[in-house]
This record gives C-alpha cells, structure tokens and sequence, in this order.
C-alpha cells in the first residue's frame, strides 16, 4: 500500500460501496462504471496539479473496482470442471483493472461463479489505490507531460505502482493471507496486470487489446513473414473467418483490404513483434517472434499470461540429437529437460511439466492432414519425445561428453533455447501449452547448415510448419473452454477465475 504524505491532505471520488448482483452482465458493467469514474478522477487530479489549478499540497487516490463472493457452505461441484468455482467456504475476492477489455473473460467467470455456487456476487471499491501510470489509456501521457511543472515530486501527490503488490504470489502458491483478508478470487492482481498491459505494448508494439486467445510463438522472421502474407491474402478475399491483421505500430488490414492504410510509413521493430490476426471473440491467432533465449520467453509470456489466452504453442527450429532424423523433420515434446535456469525461483526443476493431451493430440492431427501421412508412415517425419532447452547458444563449445551424456540419460531427441520455458511458463500460469518443432541441423552428428542449405530449407518448411501450427489451433478453439483447460495444471486451493 502506498503511504500517505504526512503535509498532504486527501482528495477522492464518492465512496462506491460493494453491492449484491445475481446477473454477470450487470457485474461487469458495474465493475467498467467504478473503473471508468476512478481512472477519470486521477486523470483530471494530474491535470490540476499541471496547470497549477491544485495547491499541490492535496493528494489524489482513486481505487481498483473489486469482486468478491461469500460461500459458507462446501458446494457440491462437478468435478470435471478446472475453473469457476472455489474449494471451501470462505470470502473470495480480486481486484480487476481495465474490466472493458476484459468483458467477455470477466462475464464468462462471474457466470460460472453464479450458477456454481448459487449465490450473489458483490462489486464495489477495493482498498488498492491504482496508480496514475495505470490511469492512462496505455501509459500514453504520464511520461511526455511536462513533469518540471510539478513543485513536488509525483509520489507526494499520487500513488505510482509498487512491487510489493505486482508479484506472482498467487499463480506460484506461495501467497499467504493475513488474518480476515479475503482469499484470491483470480490469478493475478490488478496491479500486476497493469504492469503486464503496459509492457506488452513496449515489448511488441501493439496495443493489448489486439491480442488473440491462441497464440503462436516464434524465434525465426521466415515465420513472420508467412504468417503476414497468408493473413494479407484472407484480408483481400473478403475471407469471413477473420476481421483484420494487426501489424506492429498498430498498423491495421481489414477484410476486403490489402494492406494497410499507412503502409508506405516506416515502423521500428520493438524487441518482440505482435501480429494479431484478429476474430471478434478474441478467438483469433496471435503470432509474436520472440528471438532467442529462455529469457525473452519468459518475459513475453510473464506478460501475455495476464489476457488469460486459451493456448499457446512454441513453433521453432531444434538440433536434431538422434541419428535417424533429417533436416525437416518434426519434433512433438511430450517432456522437457530444463536448463534454461530463468524459471528456477518460480518453479523448481523438480516440478514435472507434463503434456497436455488435447493440445498433443490437436497437433499430430494437424501434422497429419497438413502432411498427408498418418500411422506408422507418421512416424517417418515426427518423432515425440524430450526436449531439452539451455540457456547456452554455443553448447557446442563445450565438452562434449559430460553434455552427450546428460542428453542419453533424459532420452533428449531435441535440443533448443525456448521450448521448456514457454511449457513451463503454461504450467505456471495455467495456460494450455505445446511445442511442435523442426530441426534444422544435427550438429552432433557434423550436419550444420550452410548458407545455401539453410536457405532451401527454411524455403521449404517454415510454410508447412506455419500452417500446422494454425490448423493445430483452429482445432483447440472448437473445443469448449471446460475441455481445453486442463485440471492438470490445478493445484491444490486454486483460484475460482480460470
């Protein structure tokens, strides 16, 4: 919590208090109102204190909207359901910022609570100041105004975000409540999405409400581009299954256009470009090229793992570690060995990360129809098996044996930098997660690509690749949430929102 200045008095909107509702849509709309009115009220506040309309001696704090449920008895509930419901009787409740971009998730979660727990929900003002970073549509204003203006500094005069409340705390297990404090109702804190909202748009330039509930990650260019010519061609047939692409600098391409309207300006890549190929429910597809390293996975995943997608899958190049296999054939994790290190804290490397069988499943179909083979002749091209992912690009450079052996033990057939981050952040997070990928040299066995060949090869199979990854994740999102949300990656006392 933010202290108060001891020289400054306090300035804030109305109190809202909590109030019953038994209908999700009206929760919502209750949670966007107090929202909307708050963020508006900090808004104004700082724009006083720029024109020296305030004495500048008077502090401005608005709060977070929150929801909340009271169950006093152990409901029964169907137990094949991951999500919608709390374990015991107790006070439930979470703070939520931005609920407008959030409506469909957020009435889709109230409902379930509704019609589990037969009860009422209650909305009304938390105890969370919300920062004036966050009361910018997008941070858009905060940093360019004219902060000299200020004769004193900005925390004097409003709350600015604080770390002791942006942690995963929750998502990790390791929160502990103080006594009478409601437990979590959702994953994350408002803060903490907050923070999240507001990188995403740094790392991947384009603006959180773009992005889709299924996403592909990817650490090559040759994908991007790919993926942006199939996407400007569904623009230009009028294809009715995709509303528009979303480039970088928020650049759109509707239906029935061919690219879009500003297309001669030039736009700086930022460190992890987005390309949104956009449906009205969010059921779209998101493609983000990640680069490499475990580090930038994490760090693209920390921060998308806040919209609550329905799945993410890694499509990327891999040293193939066996013999058998050929450059161009596929690799299907069904178990990881992790020695990207930038997870230890969070979550050790003892917790196994397991595959998830309808996101397996959704793959090798895909492999299938996109490559004609099923069976045994399946097997010609993929393999499943273990990856292993390290944080060590030039691995080769190192004794050969103490990492030969390390691979046979774990019966590796796959070796690459990203992989097993993304998996485990999806464990973590409880995102639905998997990883398809092709290799592309074999460097244990002297097959390392030269220019010439790498050329042809990424010719010859970043297209395949790329359309088993969409037809992979068009088939995840006909299946109902229920299903695709695994129990498996629920732990003991989980949150009730997915």
């Amino acid at each position: 919590m933010n202290a108060v200045h001891p020289l400054s008095s306090m300035n804030r909107p109305d109190p809202m208090p909590f109030a019953p509702f038994q209908d999700a849509v009206s929760a919502v709309d209750r949670l966007i109102e107090i929202y909307a009115r708050n963020t508006a009220f900090l808004r104004a506040a700082f724009r006083d204190v720029l024109k020296g309309a305030s004495n500048g001696r008077e502090r401005a704090r608005a709060y977070y909207p929150a929801i909340r449920i009271v169950v006093e008895t152990y409901d029964p509930i169907d137990t094949r359901l991951s999500y919608g419901h709390v374990a015991e009787p107790g006070i439930y409740q979470t703070t939520v910022t931005q609920p407008a971009l959030f409506r469909d998730y957020l009435i889709e979660q109230v409902s379930q609570l509704l019609q589990n727990h037969r009860v009422a929900v209650e909305v009304g003002e938390s105890d969370s100041p919300i920062p004036l970073h966050f009361a910018f549509p997008e941070g858009a204003y905060v940093e360019g105004e004219h902060l000299e203006a200020l004769k004193r500094p900005l925390r004097d005069l409003f709350d600015v975000p604080d770390l002791a409340v942006t942690d995963d705390a929750i998502v990790n297990g390791s929160w502990r409540g103080k006594e009478g404090e409601p437990k979590p109702l959702a994953p994350f804190t408002a803060q903490r999405v907050d923070y999240s909202l507001h990188r995403l748009q740094h790392y991947t330039s384009t603006a959180p409400a773009h992005f889709q509930n299924f996403v592909l990650f990817t650490n090559y260019q040759f994908y991007v581009d790919e993926f942006c010519a199939r996407a400007r061609a569904l623009m230009a047939s009028g294809n009715e299954d995709y509303e528009m692409l979303v480039e970088p600098g928020n650049r759109i391409t509707r239906r029935g256009e061919s690219g879009p309207g500003d297309e001669d300006q030039a736009v700086r890549l930022p460190q992890m470009p987005a390309y949104h190929l956009v449906r009205g429910d969010h059921s779209g597809i998101t493609l983000v090229n990640i680069g490499v390293g475990p580090s930038n996975a994490k760090t693209i995943t920390d921060h998308i793992a806040v919209l609550r997608p329905h799945a993410w899958l890694m499509l990327g190049h891999c040293a193939g570690l066996r013999d058998s296999q050929r450059l161009g054939d596929y690799v299907l994790a069904h178990g990881y060995v992790r020695e990207d290190h930038v997870l230890d804290d969070d979550l050790p490397t003892w917790v196994p990360v397991p595959a998830l069988a309808e996101v397996q499943v959704a793959l090798e179909q895909a492999v299938e129809e996109v490559a004609g083979l099923s069976g045994w002749d399946l097997k010609r091209i993929m393999r499943t098996g273990t990856v292993a992912t390290i944080d060590n690009r030039n691995w080769e450079l190192r004794d050969h044996l103490e990492l030969v052996e390390r691979f046979a033990q774990s019966r590796a057939i796959a070796l690459d930098m990203e992989s097993a981050t993304i998996a485990a952040n999806g464990f973590r997070f409880r995102v639905p997660y998997g990883t398809l990928l092709c290799v592309s040299d074999k460097p244990l066995h002297g097959e390392l690509k030269l220019p010439g060949m790498a050329s042809a090869f990424y010719r010859r199979q970043v297209n395949q690749h790329l359309e088993i990854g969409i037809r992979a994740l068009e088939r995840l999102r006909g299946m109902p949430p229920e299903r695709l949300h695994s129990r498996k990656l629920r732990t003991f006392m989980e949150t009730a929102f997915q």
